[in-house]
């Protein structure tokens, strides 16, 4: 769980850092031509970095994987104490 985790967060921290790799390489190819550039448009590189990560979270909830298909089972109290995990299972179909 932990490692899907650390990797659903730094997919969102590449998509949030892709505006300000664009620049940074335009603005570098820029410079090599010999075209004068003007100051970082910060703002600009944090609110599309913003816009693309919140577009990511909506798309991933709109556009479901298949991780998790199925009904989800929550977690319980066996009878010797212990806790059984919560889990998905899968869906049957129903009868033609």
């Amino acid at each position: 769980m932990e490692r899907w985790l650390l990797k659903v967060l730094a997919l969102r921290a590449l998509i949030f850092a892709a505006p300000f790799v664009v620049w940074f390489v335009w603005r570098e190819a820029a410079r090599r031509s010999g075209r004068p550039m003007g100051s970082t448009p910060w703002p600009w590189l944090v609110a599309a970095g913003a816009l693309l990560a919140g577009l990511s979270l909506i798309g991933s909830v709109v556009l479901p994987t298949g991780r998790g298909a199925g009904t989800y089972v929550p977690a319980e109290v066996r009878a010797d104490g212990s806790v059984a995990p919560g889990r998905f299972v899968a869906r049957r179909k129903p009868p033609a």
